[in-house]
């Protein structure tokens, strides 16, 4: 039985890891350091802004002490909101696919590596902030994604207060990635990956690949989770 719909954000819900790469890249350029197009979609896209930079460290790229990575994750986002208020907009297809899950009463809730500064402003500019009750961002788990963490918190949330708890296997997360298509799968939950960032075949781990959410009926969803 179909019981929620856990979103990822950046890649799902909005157009932003571009902003995020050039945001990243605006903060290195001081260290004279530069992430690739092709080394961010394939190295550091479903990471945290802390875990990458950490993964920079970590592989030499970036030649500074961990203890440094804090204020160089404030620098981000504050140059990820500057131009998130400009250039930010939301996937095609995904406020249609919001107000069916919506009007057909399935709780929805998003869990993403990004700040929750960033998801909430980004909400409220695309006026969807009431479609989720639940959101989980970086700050709020130890380990990223493909850790399960975040998406065994968001459901310990989703079942806050509620007198018959929603299963994992209850619950389809909705993904552009296979770092956290592997978080979902390890939180025994559902997938369904969209190609918004990633060809298919880079997504084989999904149960489900779409090209847009709004070609996905109740139906569809009730399928997976019988």
């Amino acid at each position: 039985m179909l019981r929620s719909v856990i979103f990822d954000f950046d890649g799902v819900i909005t157009d932003s890891e571009v902003l995020h790469l050039r945001s990243f890249n605006r903060v290195l350029g001081r260290f004279n350091v530069e992430i690739s197009s092709k080394d961010y979609y394939q190295t550091y896209l479903g990471l945290s802004d802390f875990d990458c930079y950490r993964a920079l460290i970590k592989n030499g790229v970036l030649r500074i002490s961990e203890r440094q990575i804090p204020g160089l994750v404030e620098q981000k986002n504050r140059i990820f909101e500057e131009l998130a208020r400009t250039e930010g907009r939301t996937i095609e297809g995904v406020h249609k696919f919001l107000k069916m899950l919506y009007q057909n009463k399935v709780p929805m809730s998003i869990c993403s590596g990004a700040l929750g500064s960033e998801i909430e402003m980004l909400l409220e500019e695309a006026d969807l902030r009431y479609f989720f009750s639940v959101i989980v961002s970086a700050e709020q788990v130890k380990k990223g994604k493909p850790d399960p963490e975040g998406f065994l918190l968001t459901l310990e949330r989703l079942n806050k207060g509620r007198t018959e708890p929603i299963t994992a296997n209850q619950c389809i997360v909705i993904e552009d990635s296979h770092w956290g298509l592997a978080a979902a799968s390890a939180a025994g939950m559902h997938t369904i990956a969209v190609t918004n960032t990633y060809e298919a075949e880079y997504l084989g781990r999904a149960e489900k690949i779409v090209s847009r959410l709004d070609t996905l009926s109740i139906a569809d969803l009730q399928q997976l989770c019988t």
